[in-house]
């Protein structure tokens, strides 16, 4: 490339320019490490390197929150995230799986099944840490693009950062649920007829 003159330009960096587009992504990095820091994210424990599946064949919740957020790993790598929290829920024919690839060995797949028969899994104050969900899903009162920091239909601590996109509904049904998440917590969660089971290859949940 040559100038008017006809002499070569060289690539240079406009400093000035580097900073005016560079404070953005700074002040955005420092407002996440202050939510982290106030607990406004998701960030209650590091999370594995690993995402794992979770399916059942319904879900029913009383009490419906969901917003955006961001995990950490123990690197300090921030996860984006949807996090689906509920006050009350049960689930029926509850699968979660996870692969692990290990060295020589192979793919090592572990798989936990509850719920299934007349005594579904029960968790109190679920918090999902999710990255895909589906599923045919009905709501009763729901309320879609409330700000996150606002929500007051589930969990306690179920709010977002302000500003940020939210909704929330009085309950909720899924059937054929299938989603990927990074976390799972809970107040409580009683697994009826629990089986785990870690089996060579990939099996997993779907």
């Amino acid at each position: 490339m040559k100038d008017t003159q006809g002499r070569p330009v060289t690539g240079r960096i406009s400093w000035r320019k580097f900073a005016v587009l560079s404070v953005p992504a700074l002040a955005g990095t420092a407002a996440l490490g202050i939510a982290l820091a106030n607990g406004a994210l998701a960030a209650s424990f590091a999370v594995s390197g690993q995402q794992f599946k979770v399916s059942a064949d319904s879900l029913t919740g009383d009490g419906f929150a969901q917003y955006g957020s961001v995990d950490t790993n123990a690197r300090g790598d921030l996860l984006p995230v949807a996090v689906t929290a509920i006050k009350t829920a049960q689930l029926n024919n509850l699968c979660q799986s996870v692969v692990t690839h290990l060295p020589v060995i192979g793919d090592i797949s572990l798989n936990l099944h509850a719920g299934t028969g007349s005594k579904p899994v029960e968790a109190r104050d679920l918090f999902v840490d999710a990255t895909q969900l589906s599923g045919n899903a009905s709501f009763n009162n729901i309320e879609i693009g409330r700000d996150a920091s606002t929500l007051d239909k589930g969990p306690a601590s179920a709010q977002g950062m302000q500003d940020l996109f939210a909704q929330q509904a009085d309950d909720v049904r899924i059937s054929n649920l299938h989603q990927t998440a990074w976390a799972t917590n809970a107040g409580t969660f009683k697994l009826s007829g629990l089986s785990m089971k870690i089996t060579k290859g990939t099996k997993e949940c779907f």
